[in-house]
């Protein structure tokens, strides 16, 4: 994992693990018997070729610690999955929990890989039942998966959402009984570039308005951030990667987009410190 992102230009994220868990987050790492925010989430929080993704500009804006724990590629399944979940989050003053994507989560259609959750690992017969023509050893990533069927069986790929959306709905409401103590949810809406458009629709991919209002009374508040033009604008400015790694950084929130989102969650996070 150290050594995932080497290569000039590339930022060291000093990968660390908490407790008895066995997911690497974003270092240093951090005191947590002393108060503190814990922000849990996908690559956006983890801040991937970000030198101050939004819980550290948080921190700075607060002065009040802001503990990184978000995972790179990272579904629900994740945080839900994790023992370590119940014991961090009762330790923090006030968890902000990022709103991830429906398709990185195993369900009754196919499922991920327990911490890469944008892993395609394989197909249910139910799966195979209602797409018996499509070849599944083809497909490694959820997100190229999904975009195939979409394109090749648009017909049937109603059914396979309507079982993620509802699965979502489903895992966070077992993830948010599982945080302890106050939660808020982060809603970050599409941040690329504004003429780019995704076949599956806008970050989180699936995720509707209907969905989050059903799960959002199991938290204390919801915060929901709309980039704007100009952050969306910007490109891969500011952002740190190798000579490799631009294709992947051009599909990732800039610097600024981690600005707005830090400014918007500051005033609702200062409620729950004092």
């Amino acid at each position: 994992m150290a050594f995932e992102y080497a290569g000039s230009g590339a930022l060291d994220y000093f990968p660390c693990r908490y407790g008895k868990s066995k997911l690497l987050f974003r270092g240093p790492r951090r005191d947590l018997t002393k108060p503190f925010v814990g922000a849990f989430g996908g690559t956006e929080t983890y801040g991937k070729f970000i030198a101050d993704p939004w819980p550290a500009l948080l921190e700075d804006r607060l002065e009040f610690p802001v503990v990184n724990f978000g995972y790179l590629n990272a579904g629900i399944d994740v945080f839900y999955s994790e023992p370590q979940v119940p014991e961090i989050t009762k330790a923090s003053n006030l968890t902000v929990i990022q709103l991830l994507g429906a398709p990185n989560m195993s369900n009754r259609f196919y499922a991920v890989h327990p911490r890469r959750n944008d892993r395609f690992l394989r197909a249910s017969n139910l799966m195979r039942a209602v797409f018996d023509d499509v070849d599944f050893t083809e497909f490694n990533f959820t997100r190229h998966m999904l975009t195939s069927l979409q394109e090749y069986a648009p017909d049937r790929f109603d059914t396979l959402v309507t079982e993620l959306r509802t699965a979502w709905v489903a895992r966070m409401r077992g993830l948010l009984e599982k945080v302890a103590g106050p939660k808020l949810l982060l809603w970050v809406a599409d941040y690329h570039a504004p003429l780019e458009s995704d076949p599956l629709g806008p970050e989180p991919l699936l995720v509707n308005k209907d969905m989050v209002a059903e799960i959002a009374p199991l938290a204390d508040g919801l915060v929901k951030v709309n980039p704007s033009t100009m952050a969306r604008s910007t490109g891969t400015v500011g952002m740190h990667y190798g000579p490799m790694e631009e294709p992947a950084a051009q599909t990732m929130p800039g610097p600024i987009v981690h600005q707005e989102i830090a400014e918007a969650l500051a005033p609702e996070v200062r409620k729950f410190i004092g």
